[in-house]
């Protein structure tokens, strides 16, 4: 008998999901209500926003090269040292069926990181703690390290500043005298921030060390700050302020342009296509200033180190590390 192929690390990359097809939008908007179906007028309003895109979102698209992208990153730091899965909150493969493939595949341990940059408990906390369950359900005996956030890994700052710069060079010229930046994040209700969750204050340290490393404070006729999109239609307040008010307000005193850095976000999707390059170019428009916001993420080879890097980091710190199979298995 010869020793079996060495045992991996598996990680589990995890991310929101979207529907694949017009038809799939209503059960994903149930899924997102917690089994609650929207009104006929809500599911409207979604696929109206859908079909401003192009019917569907590319998220699916954009999420699959990013998992791709880390499982390459991996491969060339430690080879055949990780096993790459992928699940998803609201769709398929589901964050249950990403860790049942690695458990059958025998890894020595999971490292879970969720392609969201900030910790939230409704955020990237549930998906830790389904991947957690489903670990344990899976094989008792398989090791979870959590990631529960990276926005200040190593090089992430660097990446969106770069962006930025890029975004703030993008202003016409004759819009220039007064721009306001604003580094946005999906909204959260109030009631969670009450309760303690560091996502907001997270999210501040990601727009500061942008802010830090532009020089935004000296930079001389431009403001900067944190605002919020994307809030859900529910009954309760979510956290403020809201981009589309911002931008009105800088506007009214005196603002020529706008440029958003959506430091929540990783790709191409509805929270971007649709929520910062229709409705907020509107409203910018509409109040007369000028607009821009930087490159989503996407698969940029640079991020997607950055994120193998944290990944690499949070298995050692596990104590988990690729290793020889079983000697008595069968070859």
């Amino acid at each position: 008998m010869n020793a079996g192929p060495a045992r991996p690390v598996g990680v589990l990359v995890m991310a929101h999901g979207t529907p694949a097809t017009a038809e799939g939008i209503e059960p994903f908007y149930t899924s997102i209500r917690r089994g609650r179906p929207p009104t006929p007028e809500l599911l409207g309003e979604l696929v109206g926003r859908y079909e401003a895109i192009g019917g569907t979102s590319p998220l699916t698209a954009r999420t699959r090269a990013q998992v791709d992208g880390v499982a390459a990153a991996l491969e060339a730091l430690a080879p055949g040292g990780f096993l790459v899965r992928y699940g998803a909150k609201y769709t398929t493969p589901t964050i249950e069926d990403g860790m049942a493939e690695l458990t059958a595949a025998g890894v020595v341990g999971v490292v879970g990181i969720v392609l969201t940059p900030h910790r939230s408990s409704l955020g990237s906390g549930e998906y830790l703690r389904r991947a957690a369950r489903a670990a344990a359900d899976a094989d008792p005996g398989v090791a979870f390290a959590a990631v529960p956030s990276w926005h200040r890994a190593d090089g992430f700052a660097q990446i969106l500043a770069d962006r930025t710069a890029a975004a703030l060079s993008s202003v016409p010229p004759g819009s220039r005298a007064r721009i306001a930046v604003f580094f946005t994040a999906h909204s959260l209700p109030l009631r969670v921030v009450a309760e303690g969750d560091p996502y907001p204050d997270q999210v501040a340290e990601s727009a500061r060390d942008v802010a830090d490393l532009l020089g935004l404070d000296e930079a001389p006729d431009l403001t900067w700050g944190v605002a919020w999109q994307s809030a859900g239609r529910t009954a309760d307040p979510w956290i403020g302020p809201d981009l589309l008010a911002e931008i009105g307000r800088v506007a009214a005193e005196g603002a020529t342009a706008v440029v958003v850095c959506p430091v929540g976000f990783v790709s191409d999707h509805l929270e971007v296509l649709y929520d910062l390059d229709i409705e907020a170019l509107h409203v910018a428009r509409a109040a007369g200033v000028a607009f821009a916001r930087t490159p989503s993420l996407n698969d940029d080879p640079a991020y997607l180190d950055v994120l193998a890097e944290v990944v690499r980091h949070a298995s050692a710190a596990a104590g988990l590390e690729s290793r020889p199979a079983d000697p008595g298995a069968p070859s």
